[in-house]
């Protein structure tokens, strides 16, 4: 059975009731971030139920060292943790010598949370009967400020129901932190200096091994009935530091404490200034004080939304779960900075560790292109060929020569830190992503400068890669790939798996297209690359041959290409009869069973029909879909969106909609009974494409956009908006007709139905 307990509302993600049994799913649902740090929503006060502690600075990291029961040469040395960083939202709060803790209190009435995405914060509020009978009714909001970064602002209001009592509110500082993903127990931080200064509180600490210094800083201040409180003491101790006000309030009355905290951090100012900085934060927060940073705070999501937005009218299920991805997905990445990525949890959980995966170029790109601007994704591509010297050097431990480059599956540097050996030394399709995405982008964006500049020595290392990992087989005849992981990860160690064989030959070609093409209009670029590179000719001849004679699994009967070698050896029953009682059978089966089975984790064959749409007629992806999605279990978030698209372009809407609500609900239903491990994030972007490029039918061909719009029957009309080449067109689409709107300075064509129409700024066109 799925969670059910989170209320439909189109903005707001809204849990009413405490239950102890969904504290941690709670936590991952309503969690924050701004994109440079992020946090799970833990209660502020002491809470002493099952809970996942969870705040994260983005980029810092800790080289967990492997553990692995059979070393093997080329296995990565670390697992690169995302950091559980010192916490700083932490507010005990006393009454009468009674701790407020809601897993000890006698009963907990009117527990209410809200995630409002509109505005970008977060509120709580219950009632609570305490061990020593005072009942106090508490309302706590929280956000991460956009407008300034490296700060958090929580505003904790406690009133007193039934008696007087004496109240102490203790905000802290806490840096004896875990992560709950240690391989080796190790501790991860170092605590340097803990200070404190009036009302302001430091603590100076820097990860072990990778260095990261960082600065956890507050601000408290307490006020009851209109009255300043002072504070009482401040507590230290060598990871921890706290503030108290004390207050003696009458029943009916508040408190009510604002705090502001953060972390200021040593890849963004000097190691010497951190203080400093953080005093700096402080200075202008508590200038511009906490309603008006509140407001400040909806003006920014609003820009956001302005462009991001995705209007479903009629399904508010349907609504509530695009909105909870996009407002996820720019929680995590806003685009400002090219030394950060999109983690596969971002800052909501600790599971997978790294910051990047093959999914950012596969699916987070697109989303990226069409809600901002080139500039976002573009900074993603650089992330890529900042690293490509660490990629070519993943390829070397590997066996690879002659700058033949293997980017990672998991990394955070650039370097390889991912240690399960089938997923990290198979599944190689990760490189052919990366060229996908540098083709992708210029498609959509028409930035050609990208090549030249950066992502023709990419595509060479990848190309480089490819050549020397096939090898000729006499008896085919052909180019084979023996030995890989495709996307579904229930095969490994697999010969010919078509999706990567087919990346393959792809890469090849691209690169050597686009080397042409550098060569005739950017000769110095071409001159600048072909001396780092050294590449020849002679290699670009032996490229072509492989990519020319590569083998495609193929089954004549059926007239379908082959997941890899020896799938139809398998016992192919599909999902649907499959006893309930068997899934997932990722949690129910064992490995060796899996292995053996037909069944399909997320999309293989059919991602690469995905990817590569135009090379393939819709009667040969019909034939594909209908052969491979009965077998398809979908337990990779990956999985749903891409079937979404594909069961979109075959007409088929019912279909589409199952899949598109699979996706953009994955998390708040627990479709995979995890979500208190954390969100995924990177599969949001998915359902992002599920509308715009299913239903809406978005596509670049020929260099012009095109739509083939549909919409499913449970909706009466939806819209979204895409900047293309830094046109703003805005797509609605309802029972009978599509609107398009545009805003730019001249005529703009676009095909609709495959019709050419002509828009004109400020007109509204309907089809």
């Amino acid at each position: 059975m799925n969670q059910d307990y989170i209320k439909q509302h189109p903005w707001s993600i809204i849990e009413e009731g405490f239950d102890p049994e969904s504290v941690k799913s709670s936590e991952s649902l309503f969690s924050i971030g701004n994109g440079a740090m992020g946090q799970r929503a833990n209660f502020e006060e002491t809470y002493s139920g099952e809970t996942f502690q969870g705040s994260y600075i983005a980029g810092v990291y800790y080289p967990d060292k492997t553990r692995v029961g059979w070393w093997k040469n080329g296995y990565p040395e670390y697992f690169a943790k995302v950091l559980n960083a010192p916490n700083w939202i932490g507010v005990q709060v006393i009454v009468d010598t009674q701790e407020l803790d809601l897993a000890t209190c006698k009963k907990v009435s009117e527990f209410k949370r809200e995630l409002n995405m509109q505005e970008g914060w977060y509120k709580r509020s219950f009632k609570a009967l305490l061990p020593n009978d005072v009942e106090v009714k508490a309302e706590i909001t929280r956000f991460l400020s956009l407008d300034l970064d490296e700060l958090g602002a929580i505003q904790y209001e406690l009133e007193l129901l039934n008696s007087d009592a004496e109240v102490r509110m203790v905000p802290y500082l806490d840096a004896g932190i875990t992560n709950e993903d240690s391989n080796w127990d190790d501790t991860f931080w170092n605590t340097t200096k803990v200070s404190s200064n009036d009302n302001r509180a430091f603590i100076a600490a820097h990860t072990i091994k990778t260095n990261f210094e960082t600065c956890t800083f507050m601000q408290a201040s307490a006020e009851s009935n209109g009255e300043s409180i002072n504070i009482d003491e401040t507590s230290k101790t060598e990871n921890f530091v706290s503030l108290h006000f004390k207050h003696k309030v009458k029943k009916g009355q508040k408190i009510k404490l604002t705090k502001f905290g953060g972390y200021t951090v040593s890849r963004n100012h000097e190691s010497s200034e951190l203080v400093k900085a953080a005093n700096n934060v402080l200075d202008k927060a508590s200038k511009i004080g906490f309603e008006d940073l509140l407001k400040k705070q909806a003006l920014a999501w609003s820009a956001i939304w302005e462009m991001s937005d995705i209007v479903i009218d009629g399904d508010v299920k349907a609504q509530q779960g695009i909105r909870f991805n996009i407002f996820q997905l720019n929680q995590t990445y806003l685009g400002t900075d090219s030394r950060l990525n999109i983690g596969p949890k971002g800052f909501t959980g600790e599971k997978y560790g790294g910051s990047t995966y093959w999914d950012t170029e596969a699916y987070c790109i697109p989303f990226y292109m069409a809600t901002k601007d080139e500039k976002a994704a573009r900074k993603l591509l650089k992330y890529r060929y900042n690293h490509l010297d660490k990629a070519i050097a993943n390829a070397k431990k590997l066996g690879f020569d002659n700058g033949a480059a293997l980017y990672p599956m998991v990394t955070m540097n650039g370097e390889e830190c991912h240690n399960e050996w089938e997923i990290t030394f198979e599944e190689i399709h990760r490189n052919g992503a990366i060229a996908f995405a540098i083709f992708n982008y210029y498609r959509y964006t028409g930035d050609y400068s990208y090549i030249p500049e950066m992502g023709l020595e990419v595509l060479l290392g990848i190309a480089r890669f490819w050549h020397q990992r096939v090898n000729f087989s006499e008896e085919k005849n052909k180019y084979v790939m023996l030995g890989v992981t495709g996307p579904n990860e229930y095969e490994n160690n697999v010969n010919n798996n078509w999706y990567t064989n087919y990346l393959a030959k792809w890469c090849i070609d691209y690169a050597l297209e686009q080397l042409s093409k550098v060569k005739d209009g950017y000769p110095e670029d071409y001159k600048r690359v072909i001396g780092k590179t050294k590449l020849t000719q002679r290699e670009c001849d032996q490229w072509k041959k492989v990519a020319d004679n590569m083998y495609f699994p193929f089954d004549g009967k059926r007239e379908i290409f082959l997941q890899q070698d020896g799938f139809l050896d398998k016992e192919l029953i599909p999902v649907a009869d499959l006893p309930k009682s068997n899934r997932p059978i990722n949690q129910k089966w064992s490995w060796d069973r899996i292995l053996r089975s037909p069944y399909i984790k997320q999309a293989d064959v059919l991602q690469g029909f995905y990817f590569f749409e135009d090379h393939f007629s819709k009667e040969t992806l019909e034939k594909h879909f209908d052969f491979y999605e009965p077998f398809t279990v979908h337990e990779s978030s990956l999985s749903p969106c891409v079937h979404s698209i594909q069961a979109a372009k075959l007409g088929r809407m019912e279909q589409a909609y199952a899949f598109y609500l699979r996706t953009s609900r994955l998390d708040l239903d627990d479709y995979n009974k995890e979500v208190e491990e954390g969100l995924h994030i990177t599969s949001m972007a998915g359902t992002w494409m599920s509308i715009v490029e299913g239903f809406g039918g978005m596509r670049v061909i020929n260099d012009k956009l095109s739509f083939t719009p549909q919409i499913p029957k449970q909706w009466k009309s939806y819209s979204f908006k895409v900047n293309f080449r830094n046109r703003i067109i805005k797509v609605m689409v309802d029972k009978d007709h599509a609107y398009f709107e545009f805003s730019g300075d001249e005529e703009m064509t676009i095909r609709v139905n495959d019709k050419r129409v002509a828009l004109l700024p400020g007109k509204t066109v309907k089809v």
